[in-house]
């Protein structure tokens, strides 16, 4: 039996089962591979706080099983935690039984690949289900009957009978959940369960959507509260949704009403945060967050089809999507306002939302790219994801879809196991999680609608399932496959440990991959061998193909300084057409560093110049600033002999005013590096970054504020102090560093500083009254020493005075 193909096993196994009907278990010729964690079958128990168990298929169990770096690979044990009564696993399988395998082979690989795999042959076959189960010191064969539904198609949701099955069962299962109880859920699983059960067409569920509608219609947040910017979104998709599937224009005002506040709530860049913006402008805490943004974008794309029609909701449509058009060749879109994710192929779903968006605007190049991109992004990269994989999983089909049933087929070939593991026996879904020893931050959430969205592509009934014929080119079954094999070779825990058996032919012809992850792990792999590789890489620089000569940049970053041969060439390529192509370019120069100081007049001049047209956001100008003055590694960021002053200047005055608080913050390295004759033409540019902080890059927008500030107290400008409790903003996120930089900065003023005496003794006021006063105790006793080293200063000289710097011309 051992030679049989499994399928064969199990059918073997049902023919003499009678209903589950329990077998002795002889053990496999070969040992089984050791246990990692916990050996239950020795009495031993899952450790103290590991508290993430799994949902076990259809089965109607749940199992824990130990994970390490974010993977359950090296599992050989599933301990049962729960059986759910009338469950195909009732009476077979009870908590603290063990599985061991699958039909007669101990588990090899991952538990939860291998029980996902074999649920869908399962499904496949006849429907029986043979584990390995341990209990109380016995080993035995037990077999579970599950529903028969047939295997994935080759291009499965599309022409696939088992997709179509686990809709409708799925849609049925949700329907009785939400008749059972109307008001279950939070905003985001309420929205995306309606949305589910309206992608599916039917008559019969428009009563349950109604209602959910006539909630979601209602709802608004001025108050701004937790999870603020994420509610919003889903639920202003499903309004449109809705009008848009059923004609049903009553809810149409409140969808216009709820639109607007999503306008009006976007920053000045095209970005919204953890809440919208404040009344200031500007977004509070992290700043530009794009996983609910992204959302967000494509709920104004979806009203705006409906009937909401306002040029506000125009123009915040297109900031968004320049904002994030930007990412496209270039990685994953990030967490927010950072570089282009280049460690896996999405990053938590927002390049699979990003790809309907753009479809939705109809751009074929940037719908193909994230398309792609989501193809590529499977197992271990899709159990990623900031606090949690739920997103990942939401958004994966729709953006993949876009590309067409080859890639659906592909990917569900690929990956579909994890959503047989994720069903239940009933046919709604829980949250799975990552493999981690807690729960992430979405455990319990009701994801039935979000898997059903993934099934209904086929019915293309709502916009979000493929009603609008996709703009990208579909991809046939070699391209698939061969998207599918761009994704490999990446793990959680191994890293990149795959690419280390890759040849350097291998490795080089990643290097022209139209991924830029493909790209970005061939080039570390490149980089940590032995060798020269420049030489070829130079030759790649002049390559008419731009993937290839990116590449070669991407790989001229990482050999550092063993790229030095490479400056003439990458000096040449800092005029390529190609915005991307200069940065990297740019990045490699700096990364080979000092004999890469003679391209330093060409850097400096393209920081300076600003092409509003071709560089709407100043994107050139923001990675250059990095290149030059990031204190990890900027080309001057520790010195600035012999370089050309007036180059300088007008570099850092442009940076200055870039748009990314990060950038503008690297520049704070300059400051120090300069006598007081030689800072002082930038004095006034200094001046204004305090005042007029970055809109975006928030998180980091504080820095170059602050070095301001410091530098003007340094040089006793007298317009600084002030700015020293302006700057402090003490309801604010970030306070805690701030407000001791803002003292320290206004007790360098010493006696100068006496007209800001009844401002600081109302500040100590302030934050004796603040909410968060025992953690500002500290605060409070800086702010008494500052009011007293004023006090106690008689002799400070005058401070300087911007005006006066001016009228002298100085």
């Amino acid at each position: 039996m051992k030679n049989l193909p499994r399928k064969t096993v199990w059918l073997l196994v049902a023919a003499v089962t009678v209903s589950l009907f329990l077998t002795t278990w002889a053990p496999a010729a070969e040992p089984p591979l050791p246990t990692a964690g916990p050996d239950f079958t020795r009495g031993e128990s899952i450790p103290e706080g590991s508290t993430h168990d799994w949902n076990l298929g259809p089965t109607g169990a749940r199992g824990w099983m130990v994970s390490n770096k974010m993977e359950t690979s090296e599992a050989r044990q599933v301990y049962v935690t729960e059986v759910d009564q009338g469950a195909p696993a009732e009476g077979v399988l009870g908590p603290g039984d063990v599985i061991l395998g699958i039909g007669d082979r101990p588990f090899a690989d991952d538990p939860r690949t291998e029980l996902g795999k074999a649920i869908g042959a399962a499904e496949a076959a006849d429907g029986s289900l043979s584990l390995i189960r341990w209990r109380s010191g016995q080993t035995t064969t037990v077999v579970l009957r599950l529903p028969v539904l047939g295997a994935y198609s080759a291009t499965a949701p599309f022409d696939c009978s088992k997709s179509t099955r686990i809709f409708e069962l799925g849609c049925e299962a949700l329907a009785r959940k939400m008749k059972a109880n109307l008001n279950a859920g939070n905003p985001i699983e309420r929205s995306l369960n309606a949305l589910a059960l309206l992608s599916s067409g039917k008559p019969e569920y428009l009563p349950l959507v109604r209602q959910q509608v006539q909630w979601a219609s209602q709802y608004s947040d001025p108050g701004r509260r937790e999870l603020h910017s994420w509610w919003y979104g889903p639920i202003n998709m499903l309004l449109a949704e809705y009008v848009l599937a059923t004609g049903d224009r009553s809810v149409l005002s409140d969808l216009g009403r709820i639109t607007m506040e999503i306008v009006r709530g976007q920053s000045e860049v095209g970005s919204w945060g953890h809440r919208f913006v404040q009344p200031n402008g500007r977004l509070a805490g992290y700043g530009m967050m794009n996983a609910p943004g992204v959302p967000l974008t494509v709920s104004l794309i979806l009203a705006r089809e409906a009937g909401v029609d306002d040029p506000e909701l125009d123009e915040a449509i297109a900031k968004s999507a320049r904002l994030l058009r930007f990412y496209v060749g270039k990685g994953s879109i990030p967490y927010g306002d950072h570089h282009p994710w280049l460690q896996t192929h999405d990053d938590n779903g927002k390049n699979g939302i990003a790809a309907l968006m753009f479809h939705l605007l109809g751009d074929a190049e940037a719908t193909e790219y994230f398309s792609w991109t989501s193809v590529a992004s499977h197992g271990g990269e899709r159990d990623e994801g900031h606090t949690g994989n739920f997103f990942n999983v939401l958004w994966a089909m729709p953006g993949i879809a876009l590309s067409g049933p080859h890639a659906t087929g592909a990917w569900m070939q690929e990956f579909g196991w994890y959503y047989d593991l994720a069903r239940r026996w009933d046919g709604t879904y829980l949250h799975q999680g990552p493999p981690a020893a807690r729960p992430d931050s979405y455990r319990g959430w009701d994801c039935t609608g979000a898997y059903l969205l993934a099934y209904a592509q086929p019915l293309k009934k709502l916009y979000l399932t493929g009603k609008k014929p996709s703009v990208a080119e579909q991809v046939d079954a070699g391209t698939a496959r061969r998207l599918i094999e761009d994704g490999r070779g990446w793990s959680p825990r191994l890293r990149l440990a795959a690419y280390a058996e890759r040849s350097d032919v291998q490795l080089f012809a990643g290097l022209r991959s139209w991924s830029p992850v493909v790209r970005e792990r061939s080039a570390i792999e490149l980089a940590a061998r032995d060798g020269d590789p420049a030489p070829q890489l130079i030759a790649m620089l002049d390559d008419g193909d731009l993937h290839t000569r990116l590449g070669a940049c991407q790989a001229l970053i990482l050999l550092k300084e063993r790229a030095a041969p490479a400056v003439p060439a990458l000096q040449k390529t800092l005029r390529a057409d190609d915005l991307w192509l200069r940065i990297k370019a740019a990045e490699a120069l700096a990364s080979i560093g000092s004999p890469a100081m003679s391209t330093l007049p060409d850097l400096l001049t393209m920081l300076a110049e600003y092409d509003l047209q071709a560089d709407p956001r100043g994107m050139q100008q923001r990675y250059l600033c990095f290149a030059l003055f990031n204190q990890r590694g900027g080309m001057l960021s520790r010195s600035l002999d012999g370089v050309d002053r007036q180059l300088l200047y007008a570099a850092v005055k442009a940076g200055l005013r870039n748009q990314d608080g990060r950038a503008r913050g690297s520049i704070g390295s300059v400051y120090q590096n300069l006598t007081y004759e030689e800072v002082e033409p930038l004095l006034p540019a200094i001046y204004q970054a305090v005042i007029e902080p970055a809109p975006s890059g928030i998180m980091f927008a504080d820095g170059i504020r602050l070095s301001g500030l410091e530098i003007l107290a340094k040089h006793r400008i007298q317009e600084g102090m002030a700015l020293c409790l302006d700057v402090m903003e003490i309801d604010r996120w970030g306070k805690q560093s701030r407000i001791p930089r803002c003292l320290k900065a206004l007790q360098t003023y010493g006696g100068a500083a006496q007209p800001m005496l009844p401002r600081l003794v109302e500040l100590e006021q302030q934050l004796r009254a603040h909410p968060e006063a025992k953690s500002l105790a500290s605060h409070i006793d800086l702010v008494r020493q500052t009011i007293t080293v004023i006090q106690a200063d008689q002799l400070s000289p005058k401070p300087r005075s911007l005006r006066d710097l001016a009228e002298t011309g100085s």
